[in-house]
């Protein structure tokens, strides 16, 4: 491995985390703040100035998964990135976690700071709760960018005790994992792989995915009629080889919301933020500064 891969740290999903020296180097540096919702701690990270955009994890991630698009965001925009309750440094409590739980967190998270309106870019599990907060509270949304969100059910016949898979505790249930979530076969070595399994332990969270894992099996907050009720300016970013929600569910997004934009970015998986930050900032800059239509 070279050197600046074994700086990388896994969590679940496998959003990548290095070291906070690595942000205390750019111009528009996050600063790290905490704040009360519903009596529980939510840590976030704040920087720039300008018109606000909120940035959602995935599952068993963290602010960190937004490393590489903070700084260039905050040249234009005031960003936003919590961690999101039951992940990161926020407080885990012991509660039956669903989307709406989310959603409940995040119109609060609003108001703690006095955000009217904000634009929201989700990844995965922070997109299903982007499409669901902007569903419910459409006036207080701006735009929308779901990066390879999930939010559908899936089909009658599928097994979703498959999911239990996203929450890995052997190094070959880790490898499935990581084939899924990365393109890129940096992710995919042993001591990626090892690193991956640290980090997943120490991250305190396991509880909190099994939890929102048996929601999802229960069939609870699925978008499919929510997600065809959004108005607002959507931008759909996929990366074409996720192996863990497939293009098809971009594609039918693209669909389902009137008006919306799919941009799909090869040699990509499920964390085109992470895997083409460049092109992926490209776009959502452009997105986020074009006057809407």
């Amino acid at each position: 491995m070279t050197r600046f891969t074994t700086r990388l740290l896994f969590s679940l999903l496998l959003l990548v985390a290095v070291s906070s020296a690595a942000f205390a180097s750019q111009t528009n540096a996050p600063v790290e703040k905490e704040t009360l919702v519903f009596g529980q701690k939510i840590r976030y990270l704040e920087a720039g100035s300008g018109p606000t955009v909120i940035l959602l994890h995935g599952l068993g991630g963290s602010a960190q998964a937004w490393q590489f698009n903070i700084a260039p965001l905050a040249e234009k925009f005031h960003v936003f990135v919590p961690d999101q309750i039951g992940f990161g440094k926020s407080d885990k409590p012991l509660v039956n976690y669903r989307i709406r739980t989310y959603v409940d967190f995040l119109d609060q998270f609003c108001k703690q700071l006095k955000i009217d309106r904000a634009s929201l870019v989700g990844n995965s599990m922070g997109g299903w709760v982007a499409a669901m907060f902007t569903a419910a509270f459409p006036d207080r949304v701006d735009k929308l960018v779901l990066v390879d969100a999930g939010g559908y059910a899936p089909p009658k016949d599928f097994d979703t005790r498959v999911f239990y898979a996203l929450n890995p505790t052997t190094r070959e249930g880790m490898k499935v994992l990581v084939t899924k979530v990365f393109y890129n076969k940096m992710f995919h070595t042993d001591a990626a792989i090892d690193a991956a399994i640290a980090a997943r332990l120490a991250a305190g969270d396991g509880f909190t995915i099994k939890s929102i894992t048996e929601s999802i099996i229960r069939g609870e907050d699925y978008l499919d009629d929510t997600v065809k009720t959004i108005k607002r300016p959507t931008l759909i970013v996929w990366g074409r080889e996720d192996g863990l929600i497939p293009l098809a569910d971009g594609e039918r997004l693209n669909k389902d919301i009137t008006g919306s934009k799919l941009i799909v970015f090869d040699q990509s998986g499920h964390i085109p933020n992470l895997e083409k930050p460049a092109e992926f900032n490209a776009a959502v800059i452009r997105f986020l500064t074009a006057d809407a239509q």
